[in-house]
């Protein structure tokens, strides 16, 4: 017996939409495991650390200066002048720090200092549409260029891949990407550089850790074509 059209056409539409349903959940999921940077690592495992025994605290850092080694990210940070830096902190103590204060500085060849740049300035470097908060304009009735909200896509960067706090918990390891405008600067602008991190507390606020230096050198020569090469044939 031949089906009726009307049945064999719902069958396909069914069929179709079932297709549609699972091209879409498998679509999601690729883009979800897109967006997954590498798992954080205590901090002594990267190949820049500056470590502090007595303090039982360690800092490690980890940039990108190449899109195709950090394409997790949503936008084309380095593309437009930004260096994303993994800075990784692990405390093998027993008490718990605060970074509420913590200042963590990018130190050029020159002596430049940079701190992290914010969601604002990323925004306005990478959609420059907007660059005004409050600003009047002459006309004969004063007119207000209000703040341009930042886009949402860094805004899910900065949730997926920033710091997730500001804790660092007894005999624990927290990290977070940072990005710093090196737009400026001479080329390229990781060779002679650090990041400086001080103003790291103790949670009860009695004790401030040292400050830490960690130059980009160590990672640029781990991270170097003869470098890499040597390591692969191993």
């Amino acid at each position: 017996m031949n089906s009726h059209p009307h049945e064999t056409s719902k069958a396909i539409v069914s069929q179709t939409l079932r297709v549609i349903a699972i091209t879409s959940i498998l679509a999601t999921s690729a883009l979800a495991a897109s967006h997954k940077a590498p798992p954080v690592k205590p901090a002594n495992q990267y190949t820049a650390f500056d470590a502090h025994p007595n303090e039982h605290v360690t800092i490690a850092i980890d940039p990108c200066n190449d899109p195709d080694q950090c394409s997790f990210f949503r936008l084309p940070y380095i593309q437009h002048g930004f260096i994303p830096v993994r800075v990784i902190i692990t405390n093998d103590g027993d008490t718990a720090l605060t970074l509420n204060d913590v200042r963590i500085q990018f130190i050029s060849a020159a002596n430049d200092k940079l701190p992290a740049a914010d969601l604002d300035e990323i925004n306005r470097r990478l959609f420059t549409i907007k660059n005004s908060m409050g600003t009047h304009l002459p006309f004969p009735v004063p007119i207000t260029v209000h703040k341009q909200p930042v886009d949402k896509k860094i805004t899910q960067d900065d949730a997926d891949f920033g710091f997730q706090g500001t804790t660092v918990n007894a005999h624990s390891t927290l990290g977070g990407y940072l990005f710093y405008d090196v737009r400026g600067l001479d080329d390229p602008p990781l060779k002679g550089a650090q990041i400086y991190v001080k103003m790291i507390h103790t949670l009860d606020g009695k004790h401030e850790l040292f400050p830490f230096t960690i130059p980009f050198d160590k990672w640029l020569a781990a991270n170097s074509p003869a470098t890499k090469s040597t390591s692969q044939k191993k």
